[in-house]
């Protein structure tokens, strides 16, 4: 046998060899797979086809093709659940991210070096607070807090002479949106600050340094070195926040219900009401495959952003 094909077995050995070794992986994929199929895709399938018919949830779905559809394009709530959804993103997704990076460029930067790492996880464990206490709970503080006559926000704005500010915060329309944008901000901080203080401890000092002995200022090195080096995490924080934000349901389900007069009305939420509330189980579920749409369609967005930022990298 020649060099030549004693190398040529050889590589069909080792690819045989690699082909049996990953058949025998496959089998840990089945239970995930068989997940995938019965908690995802049947039901988005089962979804998908009762979108297309008129039922309560009893008896046989009628077939009416588009007509929930075309319904939805003309229902003034689901075009102002959208627009809410607008706001839950600012909330949940633009603010929290720009905040969030601040806020751990400073416990990293200032507060860990001067005070230790031990007084820095503190400030992040409180930051992060919120994110482990159950939304249930969290709804149930917040009502207390924000009541028109007892609150504690109310009394403390009347203790020091703003009796004109206290306000019913929940039960105003004008109100209710800003004030719901205030607690998801308040949920939502501390994913991102604990995402991006992770990712700083990945920055290699020696840059800092070099830039600081260049005379670049913290702000000039925060910009130029520590958002540059965190643009994975940045892509990923505002994927996951988006997300979240579109599909939001919990916290309106516990503090507002939609209201009051649906100022605080999202897709999803409207979705559960046509299903349980008024019993239109089709056209809750036209609007949940709208909403699933477009999930789909922005998460495919800024992965294939968060790919080519990627590739531009390496390269």
């Amino acid at each position: 046998m020649t060099p030549t094909t004693r190398t040529l077995a050889t590589r069909r050995t080792d690819g045989r060899l690699k082909r049996g070794e990953a058949a025998r992986y496959y089998r840990y994929l089945i239970p995930g797979l068989l997940g995938l199929i019965l908690v995802v895709i049947v039901p988005a399938l089962a979804n998908l086809g009762l979108s297309f018919t008129q039922w309560s949830g009893v008896g046989t779905p009628e077939f009416v093709g588009l007509d929930n559809y075309s319904a939805l394009m003309g229902d003034a709530t689901f075009w102002r659940a959208f627009g809410n959804s607008a706001a839950t993103i600012v909330a949940m997704a633009i603010i929290p991210t720009f905040a969030g990076l601040f806020l751990a460029a400073l416990l990293f930067d200032f507060l860990a070096p001067r005070f230790g790492g031990a007084t820095s996880s503190l400030f992040r464990t409180v930051i992060y607070l919120p994110q482990i206490i159950p939304i249930a709970v969290a709804g149930v503080l917040w009502d207390f807090l924000l009541q028109p006559q007892t609150g504690a926000v109310n009394e403390a704005l009347r203790a020091v002479g703003l009796d004109g500010a206290a306000s019913n915060w929940l039960g105003d329309p004008s109100l209710a949106l800003p004030t719901v944008m205030v607690i998801l901000l308040w949920l939502q901080l501390g994913y991102t600050v604990v995402i991006f203080v992770a990712g700083m401890s990945r920055i290699d000092p020696a840059l800092h340094e070099a830039a600081s002995l260049d005379g670049a200022s913290w702000l000039q090195r925060f910009r130029v070195i520590t958002v540059s080096s965190l643009a994975p995490e940045i892509i990923v924080i505002l994927l996951t926040t988006t997300v979240a934000a579109l599909k939001v349901f919990a916290p309106i389900y516990v503090l507002t219900a939609g209201g009051p007069a649906n100022a605080t009305m999202v897709p999803s939420y409207f979705a559960f009401y046509n299903f349980f509330s008024t019993l239109k189980v089709g056209y809750g579920a036209a609007i949940s495959t709208v909403l699933a749409v477009l999930l789909t369609v922005l998460a495919v967005v800024l992965l294939a952003i968060q790919h080519r930022h990627q590739e531009g990298t390496r390269s």
